[in-house]
């Protein structure tokens, strides 16, 4: 089977192209030995199915990071089966930052293996008023070149038809010196650029980097985003989730209830237990009941919302922007700019959160951002029940628990950068320009990334609740919570009964702030719960991520870290109000 290779530098559309190529079976999977991610998928060239490799952007075939290493691995072993297996190389070129990425160019025609440049987003050339003489390029680099423009599929046709063309370029071996001569010569003689007056996109685009306006408007974008998921999540549960649940699913399960005799060990396992006859999904926990709804009714429809807005923020060029801004300060927390990625996506739910700090290139980075993400930064549920039990008393009690926890989160980090050995690597970023998201691709990249979820989350929370109601059933969280009320109420100043909803944080947080409403809590005391619940050990199913993401060393570093946390800040608090 032919192989072919998208390569490129990063962000010249490389994502894009690939979903026009591929559609949407695709293959998403670490390259072996590390955590660098790749995707790979299928297409048809004539009667030929041929598949597709994104490999890891790249600026340079001279390493300096382990994303740029796995690129390099990939390359070598496509030029070792190259000449026997027909593979090639697409070389993704952003047609607007010509001068730059043909420096990588002139490196893969040196590999002994098929090339063909695909000069992309060639619909901003003309936006921009670079002209580009592709004949005379193509004559020079001794390859076929075709422009393209991925979103809309322009020269898409053209570019498949020379793939059967693909020929191996015969150049001699460059110095680096006279890679960067060459080129500059070339795009003196082939580019010409038409000046023009800059657009209102152009100067927006100068000030949302820029600190001074740039933070300002990351606040307002942020809200905006945030305002926007909450809308749609609870759009979903309102009129689509919770009514689906109630009329279908609750019958469907109270038949069965009635088939296993309404209690009893496959009962309460399978089912459950009953409240007043019925099935609450947050304090049943069983596997029909609470193991299906926390994923698909509670959890899916703010990870839907979160991703859809996320791909609205990645494709219009925005979140490029956002973490080259916040990269000073992130890098002072032992992470660079672009781990602002996963901590977002962790407002939606931790899980998925985690689950991108894949993109994180070393297993420190993936350390500190995983365990800040579990300690600092609390799920829509999560947020959604700290608002709906502290509100009603004003806006200074929900506003304390978020400074605390961002102060928490900052302060941490500080410390985990400072004690743990190695370094952050600097972002090298492209920036893209401002462009309005295509509706296709981003339909298809949020059903890839929901499908995602629920493969990783849905036998995590059904391992977990089937965990859970075996503890329960023989007792042992009644033991658990006699054991600690000691330590509880003398250092959080929390009443004795309080201590069965802290415990039951570890299955699901925002079901224990809720079960603290029935103790008649003030208002500081709940504060204290509040922060001490959203630190202490994650829920389930972001627990068994940590362990599948980090190993179980790590983890445990991590768990002993959040307990640390949550009862120094727990009992700082306590001493304070």
């Amino acid at each position: 089977m032919k192989k072919v290779l998208l390569m490129g530098n990063p962000n010249v559309g490389k994502s894009v192209f690939f979903s026009r190529l591929t559609g949407v079976h695709v293959i998403s999977s670490n390259y072996p030995g590390t955590t660098v991610e790749f995707t790979k998928g299928y297409m048809l060239v004539g009667d030929e199915k041929s598949e597709i490799i994104d490999v890891p952007g790249t600026y340079t075939l001279e390493p300096t990071c382990k994303a740029e290493e796995v690129a390099c691995e990939m390359l070598k072993g496509a030029a070792k089966a190259a000449v026997k297996a027909g593979d090639v190389i697409i070389n993704v070129v952003d047609a607007t930052n010509l001068e730059r990425n043909l420096y990588l160019t002139l490196e893969l025609m040196e590999q002994d293996i098929p090339v063909i440049v695909a000069l992309n987003m060639w619909d901003d050339t003309k936006h921009r008023g670079i002209h580009i003489d592709v004949e005379k390029l193509s004559d020079w680099l001794g390859v076929p070149v075709v422009p393209t423009t991925a979103v809309t599929g322009e020269g898409f046709a053209k570019l498949i038809a020379e793939l059967y063309k693909a020929r191996t370029p015969r150049v001699r071996k460059h110095t680096l010196e006279e890679r960067w001569k060459d080129i500059g010569r070339l795009v003196n003689e082939i580019q010409h650029i038409e000046h023009k007056r800059h657009t209102f996109w152009e100067w927006l685009q100068d000030r949302t980097i820029h600190p001074l306006t740039g933070l300002p408007i990351a606040a307002l974008i942020a809200y905006a985003a945030f305002w926007l998921i909450r809308q749609i999540g609870e759009g979903l549960i309102g009129h689509v989730f919770e009514p689906f649940f109630t009329n279908v699913w609750t019958p469907l399960l109270l038949r069965l209830s009635v088939l296993l005799g309404s209690s009893g060990f496959w009962h309460d396992i399978l089912i459950g237990h009953l409240f007043d006859g019925t099935i609450d999904y947050f304090q049943s926990f069983g596997l029909l009941s609470t193991a299906v709804f926390v994923p698909i009714g509670a959890v899916l429809p703010y990870v839907l919302a979160f991703y859809l807005v996320l791909g609205l923020l990645e494709d219009s060029g925005y979140l490029p922007r956002l973490a080259v801004l916040l990269d000073t300060l992130m890098h002072r927390i032992g992470l660079h700019g672009f781990a602002i990625v996963p901590t977002l996506l962790g407002f939606g739910c931790n899980v998925p959160g985690i689950l991108a700090t894949r993109i994180l290139e070393s297993e420190r980075e993936r350390f500190i951002a995983s365990t800040l993400i579990s300690i600092g930064v609390p799920c829509a549920a999560l947020q959604a029940m700290i608002i709906g039990v502290l509100g009603k008393h004003g806006l200074w009690p929900v506003a304390l628990v978020y400074f605390t926890l961002g102060l928490t989160w900052l302060v941490l980090g500080f410390i985990l950068n400072k004690f743990l050995p190695g370094f952050s690597p600097e972002l090298l970023l492209e920036i893209p320009p401002y462009r309005f998201p295509p509706l296709g691709v981003l339909s298809r990249k949020l059903w890839w990334r929901i499908k995602a979820f629920l493969k990783e989350a849905f036998p995590v929370v059904m391992a977990g609740v089937l965990v859970v109601g075996i503890l329960y059933h023989v007792g042992l969280f009644d033991l658990l919570a006699n054991l600690s009320a000691p330590l509880m109420t003398g250092l959080l100043g929390l009443p004795k009964e309080a201590v069965i909803a802290i415990v039951v944080g570890f299955l699901r947080k925002d079901m224990a702030v809720g079960m603290l409403l029935p103790y008649a809590l003030t208002v500081n005391q709940l504060i204290i719960a509040c922060v001490v619940l959203a630190m202490f050990f994650p829920c389930i199913a972001t627990f068994i991520v940590l362990l599948r993401e980090l190993g179980w060393k790590n983890m445990l570093k991590a768990t002993v870290i959040m307990v640390l946390t949550a009862f120094t800040v727990g009992g700082l608090l306590n001493l304070l109000l």
